[in-house]
């Protein structure tokens, strides 16, 4: 059967995250959420559907892609066809190939599957290991405590405040009020919370976005920041544990997140909010 890559247009955005949401397992390796794709929604359904790639058998969905920019792309593929030769194969061919689509010439990176077969055959085509990340997850079957702060969840009236933090925390100017509202507009955020921790005063030191990928399914933190002025008082761990508790009432089994392995801070963090390191995984790079 004919393998086919594609790019589905806004029309087709239901069934692709349909397909990323059933391929999501507790025990399964840190790969491409929905999450991910609600995250990218704040440029639109649009710019959503642009960047996303996919790859089909007999009309099946067999892999998915986003281009996060324009030389990174980040793809996972279903769980049956993680060791499928063929499709490795030609996964190689069109990232590889710039007249495909996909990727342009020169440098370029593919975040995927540390299990999956497409790691390999991207090695003997020559692509190299980018830096080491750190996925970490914590296990939702028993209650989670109080983390100690007084949490808010973001609605429409308190944007403006959700927004700051982060554009303080990551040094960005990107994440604006439009930005915020265009993503809460689309429909990945019904399963979605954005949360803001508050010190004793009542300033907003630290925020999060957590994803849900359907009840008894892994959800992911993505992004979570702290604001600089209140660093190192113990609000990065307030605001993870509050993150699994709203995942753990959106009913995942379990809560992920994923940074650079550099970043010793932000992983002493997660862990001190009761999330477990997993094994380091790395980009294909070009």
């Amino acid at each position: 059967m004919t393998i086919v890559l594609d790019q589905p247009g806004a029309e087709r955005l239901d069934e692709v995250t349909g397909a990323l949401r059933d391929w999501q397992a507790t025990r399964g390796p840190m790969q491409l959420h929905p999450g991910d794709l609600g995250w990218f929604w704040r440029f639109g359904a649009e710019a959503t559907a642009a960047a996303l790639r996919t790859w089909r058998r007999d009309g099946r969905i067999v892999a998915l892609g986003l281009l996060d920019t324009p030389r990174l792309l980040r793809m996972t593929l279903a769980p049956d066809a993680f060791q499928d030769e063929e499709l490795a194969r030609r996964l190689v061919a069109d990232l590889t190939d710039p007249g495909r689509g996909v990727l342009p010439a020169g440098e370029a990176a593919v975040d995927a599957p540390a299990t999956a077969l497409l790691q390999d055959r991207l090695a003997e085509a020559g692509w190299s290991t980018g830096e080491p990340w750190t996925p970490l997850r914590r296990d939702l079957a028993e209650p989670v405590k109080d983390p100690g702060v007084r949490i808010e969840v973001t609605g429409p009236g308190r944007v403006s405040v959700r927004t700051a933090v982060h554009r303080a925390a990551f040094g960005s100017a990107i994440f604006t009020d439009e930005l915020w509202h265009v993503m809460a507009a689309g429909p990945l955020y019904g399963e979605a919370r954005c949360l803001v921790a508050h010190d004793g005063r009542g300033e907003a030191v630290a925020a999060a976005t957590v994803w849900s990928a359907g009840p008894g399914r892994p959800g992911l933190l993505e992004p979570l920041g702290v604001h600089p002025d209140h660093r190192g008082h113990g609000y990065g761990t307030a605001i993870s544990v509050a993150a699994a508790a709203a995942l753990r009432e959106l009913g995942s089994s379990s809560a992920l997140v994923c940074t650079p392995s550099a970043n010793v801070a932000a992983v002493a963090t997660y862990r001190a909010a009761g999330f477990e390191a997993l094994p380091e995984v790395r980009d294909r790079c070009r």
